[in-house]
């Protein structure tokens, strides 16, 4: 049964910072991670969120982490507890909203860069493509539409944006410019290796993967990989079936909200409108059929 969708986790006592989509409690040692239903779109939070998709968000991310751990690549993730009744939560508080959707992670040193692999040439890339025939300085091939399969995947970082503003695409160089050449071309390898596994697997249930973001940390020397991973949040999925370059292509992610705003005549610079029921139910149904076909599993909430 679809519940009510939850803007705002509160755990009275502990420190909170909220960002777009999670509310993160520093719990000293470790962090405490909750995805809400909260939606955002042209950088704005939208008013109304959409029900339990911070626990699409939550436990697609968690079938990644397993997923590439347990592969050749065997990448280390942040993840301590996936099971909110076994956090040392507050007493009293009422663990059914949290639960699906609360995660308890290992604190590190945040690599202050957003790792982006792109396989297909879509959003900014093809912008930038089309002025320079380069995406963040990496020269492609001329005379590719939009959509378009890159001849291999490329990365193409981005700097960490604060709360409310555009993440900045940048060159490598400048990305080794911040954090170094050797830990760049760690991550550099990192992120293509598993956007190629995550892009294999998503093949073989229909989806095409066209670009990721990941988010990496540091704890005793070693990278882990943070945050989300492969969601419809930080991921452009692609139905393949319905796949056709030359034009933007249909999408599991906020495609119906991006779009009703386009049509609702909102200026994107004053607070934005209430979503539709229908728009929000639909959003829905697009999160989730994206984890359940990724996932395989069903959807139990």
């Amino acid at each position: 049964m679809t519940q009510s969708p939850l803007l705002e986790s509160s755990l009275p006592g502990i420190l909170c910072r909220r960002g777009k989509v999670r509310d993160v409690y520093d719990l000293g040692d470790t962090l405490l991670l909750v995805s809400s239903d909260r939606i955002s779109a042209y950088d704005w939070v939208m008013p109304n969120g959409v029900p339990d998709k911070g626990r699409v968000l939550t436990e697609m991310s968690n079938f990644w982490f397993a997923l590439l751990a347990d592969s050749q690549l065997g990448i280390a993730n942040h993840l301590l507890e996936t099971d909110v009744t076994k956090m040392d939560l507050p007493a009293g508080i009422d663990i059914e909203p949290l639960a699906g959707r609360t995660i308890l992670v290992r604190k590190t040193q945040v690599v202050p860069v957003e790792c982006v692999v792109r396989g297909y040439l879509s959003g900014s890339g093809w912008q930038e493509y089309q002025e320079s025939q380069t995406v963040c300085g990496v020269e492609l091939p001329p005379g590719l539409v939009e959509s378009d399969q890159l001849p291999e995947p490329i990365f193409t970082p981005a700097t960490k944006a604060e709360q409310g503003d555009h993440d900045e695409n940048i060159t490598f160089q400048q990305m080794c410019n911040i954090v170094g050449q050797e830990l760049s071309e760690e991550l550099r390898e990192k992120s293509i290796d598993i956007y190629q596994r995550g892009a294999e697997h998503a093949r073989s249930v229909g989806i095409i993967l066209a670009d990721t973001k990941f988010e990496f940390g540091q704890q005793d020397g070693k990278l882990i990989l943070i945050d989300e991973a492969m969601t419809p949040d930080s991921s452009r999925f692609w139905p393949a079936d319905q796949y056709e370059p030359g034009s933007g292509q249909p999408s599991y992610d906020k495609q119906f909200v991006r779009d009703w705003l386009t049509q609702s005549g909102w200026d994107k610079n004053s607070e934005p409108p209430e979503l539709p029921e229908e728009v929000v139910a639909k959003t829905r149904a697009k999160y989730v059929e994206a984890f359940e076909l990724i996932t395989g599993a069903t959807f139990a909430w």
